[in-house]
């Protein structure tokens, strides 16, 4: 039997992969160029029996977010910049309850309301930065529609693997194209549920690290009752001010990520192992870099490509491998230079790092990276 296909734009994509993923909760306001995924989700969620909310504010959708997803749902947002910026307190709070959801921030110009309906890849920091005090980052940043439908349901099982909010940032360009797409069959992506607690309620507690540095997660309404706080806690969940609980929480929190980078990391390389110029690019970006990197080629100039599609964790052990070997690095971006500046700060100058940098509302074209190509090789 064939598998479906259809003509789709990105952000319609993101809503279905949302859905295959197994999201049963929408909560979220309308925001260029990021609204289509909510359209999509008020009509597609109730059809299976999920519920779909228009709140009124930012501040509000990412707070009923949290909430759907301590019920035991798989919970959505959508916004762009402007928005983000609203989120910022409550990502924190999800965070630090250690709360699984996915945001998907459609990037436009900034900062403030910026260029609402222009392109732009400036959000990248703050999905790291972005909220106050130590926590966990998760960000992946697709340059396809169907790539941005795959990526969804990854970020989906990665909330839910590690209890923590993931980012999914596309690029307004990639947000609102429209290509081919190809739905998996239910079962050929895997979709991966949260771990439920093994013990019976008067022994749970909700951040008991004998499980790991992942604990178990019940559903708020269930027989289970737990205390969340955004405060530090104990294993119980109620707050504490104990310096050596504290430290160790916090570490925790960070570490359960960063000890499984291998797992999360995901990026492509196209013509690298006998590349002396080679361009790191992520979103659309990549896509005039991998049309520059073939005309380059042609041209007798050894280019290749390394397509970020996980931004956070960032490949900081790779890079640095490749570093060893090439002549120089490009760095197209649309933005006054937030990759560039961490692929400087991992390699440790065994290449020079070229940026290419566009905050006017237009995307980087190939030629703009063919010319610098040939300017540093």
């Amino acid at each position: 039997m064939a598998k479906k296909v259809a003509f789709m734009q990105g952000n319609e994509a993101a809503a279905h992969g949302a859905l295959y993923a197994g999201c049963k909760f929408f909560a979220g306001y309308p925001i260029t160029p990021s609204t289509e995924v909510a359209e999509v989700m008020s009509v597609e969620l109730p059809k299976v029996g999920g519920k779909f909310i228009q709140m009124e504010d930012e501040i509000g959708a990412m707070a009923a977010v949290i909430g759907g997803a301590l019920t035991g749902q798989k919970a959505l947002t959508a916004t762009s910049g402007p928005g983000l910026s609203l989120k910022q307190e409550n990502i924190g709070y999800a965070c630090i309850t250690e709360v699984p959801c996915v945001i998907v921030n459609v990037m436009r110009g900034g900062p403030s309301t910026g260029m609402p309906t222009g392109p732009s890849q400036s959000d990248v920091m703050c999905a790291k930065w972005g909220t106050h005090g130590d926590h966990p980052a998760i960000c992946l940043v697709p340059a396809s529609v169907q790539e941005l439908f795959e990526e969804t349901v990854r970020a989906f099982n990665l909330a839910e693997k590690y209890r923590t909010p993931v980012m999914v940032m596309p690029d307004e360009i990639v947000g609102h194209m429209r290509e081919r797409i190809v739905f998996p069959e239910p079962g050929e992506l895997e979709v991966i549920d949260r771990a439920k607690p093994t013990v019976p309620p008067e022994q749970y507690k909700p951040y008991d690290t004998q499980f790991g540095d992942v604990p178990p997660l019940a559903s708020f309404g269930s027989d289970y009752r737990f205390h969340v706080t955004g405060l530090n806690k104990m294993a119980d969940g109620f707050p504490t001010t104990k310096a050596a609980v504290v430290q160790a929480e916090e570490e925790r929190q960070v570490r359960k990520v960063e000890a499984n980078r291998a797992d999360i990391m995901k990026w492509e390389e196209y013509m690298v192992d006998d590349a002396e110029v080679v361009v790191i690019a992520f979103g659309s970006t990549s896509r005039s870099a991998r049309f520059a990197v073939n005309e380059a080629r042609k041209q007798g100039i050894k280019a290749g490509l390394f397509r970020l599609i996980t931004f956070w964790p960032f490949p900081e052990e790779r890079l640095l491998e490749i570093s060893k070997k090439v002549k120089a690095f490009i760095t197209p971006e649309m933005n006054l230079g937030m990759c560039t500046g961490v692929v400087k700060g991992c390699i440790e100058g065994n290449a020079p790092v070229h940026g290419i940098f566009r905050v006017d509302g237009e995307p980087i074209n190939p030629n703009e990276i063919l010319s610098k190509m040939k300017e540093v090789k």
